[in-house]
């Protein structure tokens, strides 16, 4: 399927100089979304996790969907204020400033072997965020979901130690 006729470029969105991938058409069309949940979760089922994190927001799109499919537990990573119990923090680098990432401590237990999704791989800043929260409470990191690659935006080794998914490239 090609998967990138359901992406929209936006551009100087969400500030000016960054060209925006909208996955919402993909979204809004069930054979698209289902191809792309069928593939992430055969990609989660291969790595042998048992635990999918993501950060918000997009990200939760496609990872919730993924762990139903794939009979996985869901942990959520996302910025502060947002998450109720104690957490982990940490601060990354993204395309366009600084941000935090942060998760409830003990939703990843000792061991769990662990999928990371997300809808955009751009600098990876975001990720390597999520693999240091994950790697603080001793989980395992055993793969990497990506709808979209933005290879221009990050070094070519960036994540070379996991599996990657990556089932759209620009």
């Amino acid at each position: 399927m090609d998967l990138k006729k359901y992406i929209l470029n936006v551009k100087d969105f969400p500030i000016k100089g960054v060209d925006f991938k909208d996955v919402t058409p993909l979204l809004n069309d069930a054979d698209a979304f289902a191809y792309v949940i069928d593939q992430m979760a055969e990609f989660v089922k291969e790595c042998g996790a048992n635990v999918i994190v993501a950060p918000e927001a997009r990200g939760f799109l496609f990872a919730s969907a993924v762990a139903y499919k794939s009979n996985s537990r869901f942990v959520l990573v996302r910025k502060p204020g947002k998450l109720p119990r104690e957490v982990l923090d940490i601060e990354y680098s993204l395309e366009y400033g600084t941000n935090h990432q942060q998760m409830h401590k003990g939703d990843i237990r000792p061991g769990d072997k662990v999928v990371i999704i997300d809808d955009v791989l751009a600098t990876g800043g975001t990720i390597e965020a999520i693999v240091k929260l994950i790697e603080m409470q001793d989980g395992k990191v055993e793969g990497v979901s990506f709808l979209i690659d933005l290879p221009f935006l990050h070094k070519d080794d960036l994540l070379s130690e996991y599996k990657v998914q990556k089932l759209i490239k620009y």
